[in-house]
């Protein structure tokens, strides 16, 4: 029990303090392996370990992905599509950004792509309209969101590898249903708060000018479309995927919006390569906290603590889902899935949910 209170407690301690949340990961794991009488080795062994699978070489092709397309205009195209489908309804803009980003995550997976890309044209776009500052970034990092449920998400990459080998390519073509849930409910509430607060309705543009966008923004969405289709069809599988999304982000940044030059080049894969760096550190960190709570057995005191409260299956996925929300308030998305998947993914089976809508429920 004290090697418990020691990766457990130092791990809430090191949060409440501050510190990151990877090297919480890491020094509580490595502290409670001193105190089971293990070696710092056997930490490092983990976090490499966590590495050495091949359906992660998905995670930097899509954030390279990503980088390319909020780089390359397609952000902008989207932006404009969505504006001519939505913009003259109240609220138009808001709900321009929820679609938008609906569609960028369908193309790039990636939710801090869509805030950096989304966000740098439509919150100054909404606060010139009159809409409140603080309810235009609160709308933009919500819609945001949408990128790590609508595929392709690496986070759905690394909950394959983390429940023993998951299909990819079925989570993903079961995130796009609860995706385009979430965009359009909040939609419907942008739109309630739009007619409450008086925001205005955008005019559309002219026919020609919708004509030419829908080209331009059609380019962009095939995208998501390649991805899907290829995944269904098994043309491809989900790795490949990441590489074909990279080579046609490139095509449409070079070739068909030539937004891009090889000046462009160096600057995205630094900005690739740092958030790569930040997720697998995320990752080898977690893997080796969640290392040591299965080698002391804490998943297995977990299940048997949920299973004694009740029988009832809907009542343990009630429980499931509040304590993921409390975990969701300090943790991000990718050590929360590393962390919590080998404790709870038990308990939900036992539940009767299927290893894939568990992912999906982690997602949201």
């Amino acid at each position: 029990m004290a090697v418990e209170l020691v990766l457990l407690g130092s791990f809430a301690i090191m949060i409440v303090i501050g510190i990151p949340i990877s090297f919480s990961l890491g020094i509580s794991a490595l502290l409670s392996a001193y105190a089971a009488g293990m070696g710092p080795a056997i930490i490092a062994q983990r976090v490499a370990a966590s590495m050495q699978s091949f359906p992660l070489l998905a995670i930097p092709l899509f954030i390279l992905a990503g980088s390319i397309m909020a780089r390359g205009g397609v952000a902008k195209r989207m932006v404009d599509f969505a504006y001519i489908l939505v913009g003259p309804l109240p609220g138009g803009l808001a709900i321009v950004n929820c679609i938008e980003s609906m569609f960028f995550g369908g193309v790039s997976g990636s939710a801090v792509a869509d805030v950096s890309s989304t966000g740098s044209i439509m919150i100054p776009m909404m606060v010139q309209k009159g809409y409140d500052r603080d309810f235009s970034v609160a709308v933009t990092v919500a819609s945001a969101s949408q990128g790590i449920i609508i595929p392709p998400s690496h986070n759905m990459v690394i909950y394959a590898m983390v429940a023993g080998g998951v299909s990819v390519g079925k989570l993903f073509l079961a995130g796009y249903l609860p995706g385009i849930a979430l965009g359009v409910s909040l939609s419907i509430v942008c739109y309630f708060i739009a007619l409450k607060r008086k925001y205005p309705c955008e005019k559309r543009p002219p026919l020609k000018e919708c004509v030419k966008i829908s080209v331009d923004g059609v380019f962009a969405l095939l995208a998501a479309l390649i991805i899907v289709v290829g995944i269904a069809a098994g043309i491809f599988t989900a790795t490949e995927a990441s590489a074909v999304s990279v080579m046609y982000a490139a095509f449409l940044g070079f070739v068909i919006y030539r937004e891009l030059k090889l000046r462009d080049l160096i600057p995205i894969l630094m900005e690739s390569v740092k958030t790569t760096a930040i997720v697998l550190f995320l990752i080898g960190c977690a893997s080796a906290f969640g290392w040591m709570m299965t080698y002391l057995q804490i998943p297995a005191a977990v299940m048997k603590f949920f299973l004694g409260l009740t029988s009832n299956r809907f009542l343990i996925l009630l429980l499931v889902n509040v304590l993921l929300l409390f975990l969701g308030m300090v943790m991000d998305v990718a050590p929360l899935i590393v962390i919590v998947t080998p404790v709870l993914l038990p308990v939900v089976k036992a539940a009767g949910m299927s290893e894939v809508s568990f992912g999906i429920l982690l997602m949201l």
